[in-house]
């Protein structure tokens, strides 16, 4: 029977008061059977340790995505390659070599020392150094080509200029136009008219 307090009039006071408490005891079946149940103490276990696991099965699939994201940004935010920023030519005379450039790009020099040349090239650098080694027809080691509206009439201005022919204007597929010439001192100068590749501007 669940516990009970009984209340009873006090004959005196004419108030009514409290009896003591009755002690309280657990209910069990007339017939003497014990009572049948799963104590509290185990269903606070069981939940706690299901609880755990799934915060681990959860955890488990969080932390591969999470990392997975964290590459994304530092490469998305840290690029190693910025672009092509510069391309140098080396010429035994340094000052024919800036005034052929001056007139084959229509610009003149941004940056102008006895031991270096610079040349702003729509963003992209031109450079020329001196070098008193400098051979005619070098082999060519890397062709940097620079990106032109017409390739054949460019490449006419600068044979015109006084480049050699190296390899003529030539399609290599998708409307796709490249070619190189020796510049009069030596170097290999490529130029291409490329229409699907625009370069980015930050």
């Amino acid at each position: 029977m669940p516990c009970m307090r009984v209340r009873r009039r006090n004959a005196n006071a004419g108030r009514v008061g409290t009896a003591a408490p009755v002690a309280c005891r657990p209910s069990v079946p007339t017939d003497g059977r014990p009572v049948r149940g799963v104590k509290l103490k185990t269903v606070s276990a069981l939940t706690i340790i299901f609880a755990l696991a799934c915060f681990a099965a959860f955890m488990a699939g969080r932390v591969p995505t999470i990392a997975a994201d964290s590459q994304k940004t530092v490469a998305k935010e840290s690029p190693m390659f910025l672009g092509l920023m510069n391309a140098t030519y080396q010429a035994k005379n340094l000052e024919a070599a800036k005034a052929w450039y001056s007139k084959a790009l229509n610009v003149q020099p941004y940056f102008d020392q006895p031991f270096y040349v610079g040349f702003n090239v729509h963003g992209y650098e031109l450079g020329l150094v001196p070098e008193k080694a400098a051979g005619e027809n070098r082999a060519a080691s890397g062709v940097a080509y620079w990106s032109v509206a017409d390739a054949r009439a460019v490449y006419q201005r600068l044979i015109d200029l006084g480049a050699t022919p190296r390899e003529p204007v030539q399609e290599v597929g998708g409307d796709i136009l490249v070619a190189t010439v020796h510049d009069p001192f030596g170097n290999v100068l490529g130029i291409i008219q490329n229409p699907h590749f625009k370069p980015e501007r930050n």
